[in-house]
């Protein structure tokens, strides 16, 4: 009887092992998680962008990414629900140049710090549930630059789920030489 057990016990040891880690599920779809808005401001494109980078660090926020070609992303400070899981919310700000001046698009996403048995620990996107964090940063950006103040969203229609990104790059600029000390 040992003789056929230990064998029989290894299979059965290594078929779990292999059902157990190699069943990983897809990533979670998170299609309609964030809350988007847009205004346009009646300035150009550079006054728009230092306007919406000064607001920003006004307003508290984390920057992560500051892009010259019209990209921020915003952070809030950490916070923790039953003193256990951290929280934060993430606003994505693009801006695009327009005729009629620059376009301010603003997408609002909650995540959660986590991991489960089958992923690296990391910031998992949630429903966003608040927007008027991005909303007060575009009035003030839109108050800094002397605008009208931005119209309340209408709620018939809801906003767009899909976030697009510019497609167009902007032109390239020149930049001068540095001539300085210490460059050898």
């Amino acid at each position: 009887m040992t003789r056929q057990f230990i064998p029989t016990t290894i299979v059965l040891a290594l078929l779990a092992a292999t059902v157990l880690t190699g069943c990983a599920r897809a990533a979670r779809d998170t299609t309609g998680f964030a809350m988007t808005d847009s205004a346009t401001v009646d300035a150009e494109f550079m006054e728009t962008w230092e306007a919406m980078r000064t607001e920003l660090r006004q307003m508290g926020f984390d920057l992560y990414t500051r892009d010259k070609r019209g990209l921020f992303v915003a952070y809030t400070d950490e916070r923790r629900d039953f003193f256990v899981i951290p929280r934060r919310t993430q606003h994505t700000f693009v801006l695009e140049e327009e005729p009629a001046g620059t376009r301010v698009t603003a997408e609002t996403i909650e995540q959660v710090y986590g991991v489960t048995l089958l992923t690296y620990p990391g910031w998992h996107d949630r429903p966003a549930t608040d927007n008027e964090a991005a909303l007060e940063a575009m009035e003030r950006v839109r108050a800094r630059l002397g605008g009208e103040p931005i119209d309340a969203p209408e709620t018939e229609d809801p906003p767009p789920s899909v976030f697009e990104t510019p497609t167009d790059p902007p032109d390239e600029v020149e930049a001068e030489p540095f001539e300085g000390p210490g460059l050898e």
